[in-house]
């Protein structure tokens, strides 16, 4: 006889949100209750449970089983805490994942909190051949749509490829406004705490298997859009490359802000590029511990920038003499090799996206990751990606392994407890404006950090050599440099991590004042004497900057930097790792 008719899932709706209990149709009321109290942390007495919403019903009989009481599977029973209030209104209210008591309190970025507040309309012009109305009137022609009506009418293609706060509003649209919908984040591990059989190689059971994960493309995207602010700071990072051969990975800092292009889209703007310690060579990257990683982050969040992702370099230089790439990466082969969406993936997982609607306080991940490869028009080409939701949780539970003979596949761990699937990925357009924007607006090159490779070190002489050649700039242009900031903070003879903060805000907001201010301190007076000592010591003396610009000349092969061709539009593929 088949036994499995007999196991149930009783869903109990309680102040903190729902629960599926499982169950049998012949456990009795007592065990059930036992267990209901177990699962939502409450002693015996604490709770009442219910047949209706309007607290009637209440299950009484301890010793009736499920089936007498007519309990059936997918059933909702209601729970109310000892001494909660009278109105049932009131109580089941805050069982919405918008209430405080439901959910827990979360500081969202600021990016999510702004497209939150927006109406999510899309604005249509008036249509001179549709409209016959007067120019204050609206039809169904030119009335302002929803966000979800202009995705599923209008935009076919943004069923699969829709923003993530367009996403939102489908779920909490509709009648019940969403009263009930929440994210759950995916786990692959198996469920603690089951009793009814060994711990795991030797035994698990429907209850604490973890659910199968089925391979379909994720209908939203975190970020739309990765924007270089300008065209310097990528091939700047694209130097170190040309002059060595050797790849090259780099953390992006920048900020979150609103895509226009795309309803409630999300755009990453990169500011800057920090190159942490690492091993390279012309195949392969390893990163090693950076002591200064912490400040770098502190120097940022100063600064108003935040990590948004990281990039890294997939090279092959085909012909040196005109400068032209290998096509290395294209839809017959891989976008990502099996390694790079893992190593994606556990950066996603490390900046997880703050989300009210989540039960865990986060959901997902706004990190990206961007890789500069050849093209098909054999020139540096700039890719976008992020891993979906399900490879962050397959990654997390360690279930994805690379396979070394081909760099698009991946596959499971074998005998592992954890459950694998597939993943798929997401292709994001990569851009630079077409009029350049500046946040570090020092037209001067101070050396980037971690190139002593390269013979380019930050220490005392290059900054003086630096401010020799600046010396008539502007005080706010010269040491508007976000790898010039990173020295002065971080240098082993006279860091000023705990008296630079008057900078960093002039950097900031853009104020020479406050530059001129902090300019008349004792640590910059410090700082050009340790410059002067160092320069006449190798060279003789120096002349500090002390007066207005003059016309500053960049010499080099990165002087005119090559033009950058965006992606093609924006597109979706899936591979089997990821």
């Amino acid at each position: 006889r088949n036994t499995n008719v007999l196991n149930v899932i009783i869903r109990v709706q309680s102040p903190d949100g729902m629960k599926k209990i499982p169950a049998t149709k012949r456990e009795t009321v007592a065990a059930f209750i036992k267990k209901v109290g177990n699962e939502f942390g409450f002693n015996s007495n604490g709770f009442s449970i219910y047949l209706n919403r309007n607290k009637t019903g209440e299950i009484l009989s301890q010793n009736k089983t499920l089936s007498l009481l007519k309990i059936k599977h997918g059933d909702m029973l209601y729970l109310f805490p000892s001494g909660s209030p009278s109105s049932s209104a009131e109580v089941m209210d805050t069982a919405t994942p918008h209430s405080s008591s439901s959910m827990p309190s979360v500081q969202e970025d600021e990016i999510d909190q702004y497209l939150t507040k927006q109406d999510g309309k899309i604005y249509r012009n008036k249509d001179p051949q549709l409209c016959h109305h007067g120019s204050l009137g609206k039809c169904v022609h030119c009335v302002p749509l929803e966000v979800r009506e202009f995705i599923f009418v209008f935009l076919i293609s943004y069923r699969d490829h829709m923003s993530f706060h367009a996403y939102l509003r489908k779920l909490t649209g509709g009648a019940d406004k969403g009263k009930f919908a929440a994210l759950e984040n995916i786990s692959c591990k198996i469920k603690s705490g089951c009793e009814g059989h060994p711990p795991w190689p030797e035994g698990i059971c429907t209850k604490c298997q973890p659910s199968a994960i089925t391979l379909n493309r994720q209908k939203y995207r975190h970020v739309d859009n990765i924007m270089f602010e300008n065209h310097t700071i990528a091939d700047r990072f694209l130097d170190f490359w040309r002059k060595t051969g050797s790849q090259r990975m780099g953390y992006l800092y920048g900020r979150y802000t609103e895509h226009k292009d795309i309803p409630l889209g999300i755009r990453a703007e990169v500011a800057a590029i920090y190159e942490p310690p690492q091993n390279a060579t012309q195949n392969s990257l390893e990163l090693v511990d950076d002591p200064k990683a912490a400040a770098v982050d502190e120097i940022a969040a100063k600064l108003g920038l935040c990590k948004v992702g990281w990039i890294f370099t997939d090279l092959l230089s085909e012909d040196t003499r005109i400068g032209t790439v290998r096509y290395t990466r294209n839809n017959d082969s891989h976008y990502l090799s099996a390694e790079e969406c893992i190593t994606a993936g556990y950066f996603q997982n490390l900046h997880s996206n703050p989300c009210r609607l989540s039960r865990d306080g986060h959901f997902g991940s706004k990190f990206v990751t961007v890789v500069a490869t050849g093209g098909p028009d054999n020139q540096v080409h700039f890719e976008g990606y992020q891993v979906s939701n399900q490879c962050m949780a397959l990654v997390r539970d360690e279930c994805l392994l690379p396979c070394k003979d081909a760099p698009e596949l991946g596959y499971a761990k074998e005998s592992s407890p954890e459950q694998y699937v597939p993943d798929v990925f997401f292709k994001i357009t990569t851009t630079f404006p077409k009029d350049p924007q500046y946040t570090f607006c020092s037209t001067q090159r101070f050396p980037i950090e971690n190139r002593e490779i390269l013979g380019e070190t930050q220490d005392f002489h290059s900054l003086a050599t630096y401010l020799s050649q600046c010396t008539s700039t502007a005080f706010l242009d010269i040491v508007s440099d976000f790898h010039l900031l990173l020295f002065l903070v971080t240098n082993e003879v006279m860091p000023l991590r705990d008296s630079i903060g008057l900078l960093l805000d002039a950097v900031r907001t853009s104020n020479e004042d406050l530059a001129q201010t902090w300019k008349k301190s004792e640590q910059w007076a410090t700082i050009e004497q340790l410059c002067s000592k160092s320069l006449s010591s190798s060279v003789g003396t120096v002349v500090l900057w002390a007066g207005s610009p003059p016309a500053l000349r960049v010499t080099g092969p990165w002087a005119a930097p090559r033009p950058l061709r965006p992606p093609p539009p924006c597109g979706l593929a899936s591979i089997a790792p990821s």
